[in-house]
């Protein structure tokens, strides 16, 4: 056998903690080897230490954090190596992509300037011209076009902003990729595009990916072999088929069922059954919608910059969102499915009245919100809740989660703090962090990705919304906590009498949860219907190649 490109012996590691605490090991006694090309699927529950591991294998954590054992690449020590030695190391040898992309993109920097400081770093050798090519053919690679080379992250989609965090990696032709949930806010058609690129490269440039994911389903039709983590440690490893087929520990085992939970709908309790679930009859409806959105528009315009005003180049325009029509009725689950970048988190965002909208109306329990002024739509909030994608988006890192989850009770003036804090209490039990009296405490950069997005579900529901939009509120969870808070979701919608816009990149997940789902594509709604006669008989060709792009655990 060639030599072993990337091993993992005994591998230990406990974050800093307070002299008078006993360590604890996020990842303990770890062992795995990687050959040259070949795909490693690495699944387990959020905060089990995959991401961990991954950080740990580049020297990525906080210098004073306790390390035991060996991580070696082509026989030489990661631990070992001196700082000039690292930084080579990085990049050229190993590349790492983040789960979050802005951990790796500057806001001050276009998406241009990213690529070429990443190049110029490794290549000096390379013209500005040269490296401006590569660059431009990489992004092109994930789905991101020339145009858009001068714009900033903020101006990105999520999901394109992880596309560009792709590239980057991508750049330097690494001999290892450790790609940490590299696909979570991408829609299924660039995620499986971006995952055969990856597969590609592992087979034409021998290059090895460790693909550390909660997504079973993606892990078993791009990897060779799996890990299955759990509480720190490897609790079971082989090829996926193996594994997959016949899982040995009880957790792969309740991680496969939660899967299927979720991917395989019984026919005769299916929500999209549900009778009490308005339906259309010709021109009638049978219940009044919560929400209307009538020829919602929200157009950006671009504007050039110095050089492309010299060439009398015209502004551009965007149109994230381009002339919906939508109702949303009492007691129904709406999914929202499309692309990252196709407009889904915009139009939320304009519901909302976060941002104003272009032309078209929103109206709310009968009320049109564009006509409001903004302490009016202040308050009409405390009926209208969002889970946002990226739980750092609503959860300020200098406050406790206990005050996080409280603020929206003393901002509606819902209740004083004295009785506050046993309401918040009872609703970090509702979505599972137990015991609720030390997560109270606790800060966000206390808690895993998944953890924090629960604490952000829970800050939503604070208010007893009657509407809660939910802009991927479970992407960054594993299957079992995805199984759980989704249960919790629906639970919740029978004791609250909430109603649900739950926009999704992941289609089996619409199918489990939604009564109709809306496919978008282009800022455009190209397809609304019953959730069953969706996946039964799709009508528009993109509906057809999202359905198809969709990886499905068993599929052959």
């Amino acid at each position: 056998m060639s030599e072993a490109l990337f091993c993992i012996e005994n591998l230990r590691v406990a974050y800093p903690h307070r002299s008078d605490e006993e360590a604890q090991w996020a990842v303990n006694g770890v062992s795995f080897i990687l050959q040259p090309g070949e795909r490693m699927g690495l699944v387990g529950e959020s905060g089990c230490g995959k991401s961990t591991l991954g950080r740990a294998a580049m020297r990525l954590l906080p210098p004073s954090s306790q390390i035991e054992g060996r991580v070696t690449f082509q026989g030489r020590s990661v631990f070992e190596m001196t700082p000039e030695q690292l930084r080579k190391f990085r990049g050229e040898a190993v590349a790492l992509i983040f789960q979050d992309p802005m951990t790796r993109l500057d806001p001050l920097m276009t998406i241009g300037n990213h690529c070429l400081e990443t190049l110029k770093a490794h290549s000096p050798q390379l013209s500005t011209k040269q490296a401006k090519e590569k660059a431009i053919a990489t992004l092109e690679k994930v789905k991101i076009p020339a145009s858009r080379w001068s714009q900033y992250p903020h101006e990105f989609s999520g999901g394109m902003r992880q596309r560009v965090a792709i590239a980057l990696a991508l750049l330097l032709s690494p001999k290892l990729i450790v790609a940490d949930e590299p696909t979570t806010s991408l829609d299924v058609t660039v995620s499986a595009q971006i995952l055969q690129e990856l597969t590609r490269l592992c087979g034409e440039e021998n290059m090895a990916l460790l693909l550390i994911s909660h997504d079973l389903a993606l892990v078993a039709e791009y990897c060779d072999r799996i890990g299955v983590m759990y509480n720190g440690k490897m609790v079971e490893t082989g090829s996926s088929q193996t594994v997959f087929q016949q899982p040995q520990h009880e957790y792969t085992q309740s991680l496969l069922k939660a899967a299927l939970h979720i991917q395989t709908v019984d026919e005769s309790t299916s929500f999209s059954d549900f009778s009490s679930i308005p339906v259309h009859r010709g021109q009638e409806v049978q219940s009044t919608p919560i929400l209307r959105v009538l020829e919602l528009q929200q157009h950006y315009t671009l504007e050039p910059n110095f050089i492309e005003r010299l060439l009398k180049r015209q502004n551009q325009t965007i149109k994230a969102v381009d002339g919906i029509n939508l109702e949303l009725y009492p007691g129904e689950i709406l999914g929202l499915v499309g692309e990252s970048g196709c407009g889904k988190s915009t139009l939320s965002r304009t519901i909302l009245q976060l941002i104003r909208p272009t032309a078209g109306k929103v109206e709310f329990l009968g009320q049109d919100l564009t006509n409001l002024s903004r302490q009016q739509v202040r308050a009409s909030r405390r009926q209208m809740q969002m889970v946002f994608q990226d739980p750092h988006a609503c959860l300020n890192p200098a406050m406790t989660v206990g005050q996080s989850i409280a603020d929206p009770l003393l901002i509606h003036k819902l209740a004083v703090p004295a009785n506050a804090k046993q309401q918040v209490l009872s609703m970090l039990e509702k979505v599972g962090l137990k015991p609720p009296q030390v997560y109270y405490e606790r800060y966000p950069s206390d808690l895993s990705g998944g953890q924090q997005q629960r604490v952000a579900i829970a800050r939503a529901l604070i208010t007893r919304p009657k509407l809660l939009i939910c802009d991927e509120p479970v992407s960054m969870l594993d299957a079992s906590v995805q199984s759980q808070v989704l249960d919790l979701m629906l639970e919740l919608k029978e004791e609250f009498e909430l109603t649900y816009l739950f926009i999704t990149h992941d289609l089996w997940l619409a199918r489990f949860l939604c009564d109709r789902i809306a496919v978008m594509n282009s800022g455009k709604i190209v397809e609304i219907g019953r959730t069953k006669q969706i996946f039964a008989n799709p009508q528009h060709p993109y509906t057809k190649t999202l359905l198809a792009a969709a990886p499905l655990l068993g599929r052959a």
